[in-house]
């Protein structure tokens, strides 16, 4: 298969997974760039922002047109992590590739995780109260922006737990203030790496995009038809795979 087929179809899973399920696709993005694609992991996290953010876009204009953004908490939740997600970005191009690997690796098996137990994210949104607590949401917003800045993933597989639990939201609009927080962080972290981004392979990177793009228009659509335990289990099991992948990968 060649490489434009191999980041069309990699494309349209990243984009089927953020718009049905509101983060999920920035962990597969990395691995499809490296695996696959050939990038290098600096390189791959620095691709991975630049569709991240494409794509987040896209799905937050769909999931605001049907009224799941909470712009005010979402925002407050964004900011905490803006400067945490530049300042590691920085810094993430002089870690050693290993390091990225494994610490990719094991973000990917907590996302995994995260999306296993989706019956006990779904109790927390039903007995959430709605009150925001500052200090918890800005301490969850900051952690999530140095997770972007360091491993090139939006975090929405950390957003849609963290917004059910500690601002109490449903889990709909959990899901579409999440892509509000992930193109923050994303955009963030990508002022930090703008040379990065002129030497990569566009003729990868560009219709890697536009397929995303086009698979979140489809998985908002998804999302309606089929449940968010059921996508998110799919999803869990990839993520398991890449995650043992990689971590056999770097360390042998």
């Amino acid at each position: 298969m060649t490489a434009l087929a191999l980041a069309l179809v990699a494309g349209a899973v990243v984009g089927l997974a953020l718009g049905a399920l509101g983060g999920g696709g920035s962990v597969l993005a990395v691995p499809a760039l490296i695996y696959l694609l050939g990038f290098t992991p600096a390189a791959a996290t620095t691709g991975s922002l630049i569709i991240v953010t494409a794509t987040s876009l896209t799905a937050l204009y769909a999931h605001a047109r049907a009224g799941h953004v909470r712009w005010k908490a979402g925002a407050a939740f964004a900011a905490a992590g803006i400067v945490p997600a530049a300042a590691v970005g920085a810094a993430a191009a002089h870690l050693p590739q290993a390091v990225l690997t494994v610490a990719f690796a094991a973000i990917a098996a907590l996302a995994a995780v995260k999306m296993l137990r989706p019956a006990a994210d779904a109790d927390a949104a039903r007995s959430g109260s709605g009150d925001v607590h500052p200090a918890k949401a800005a301490g969850a917003g900051a952690g999530l922006g140095t997770l972007t800045g360091l491993l090139g993933v939006g975090g929405g597989f950390l957003a849609v737990p963290a917004l059910v639990t500690v601002l109490g939201f449903e889990m709909e609009a959990a899901v579409g203030t999440s892509l509000l927080v992930i193109s923050a962080n994303s955009l963030a972290s990508l002022t930090t790496r703008a040379g990065a981004a002129a030497t990569l392979d566009w003729a990868v990177i560009g219709p890697f995009i536009g397929a995303a793009i086009l698979g979140a228009w489809d998985g908002k659509h998804l999302s309606t038809k089929i449940s968010g335990p059921r996508l998110q289990r799919v999803f869990a099991v990839v993520l398991l795979a890449v995650a043992a992948f990689m971590l056999v990968d770097a360390v042998r």
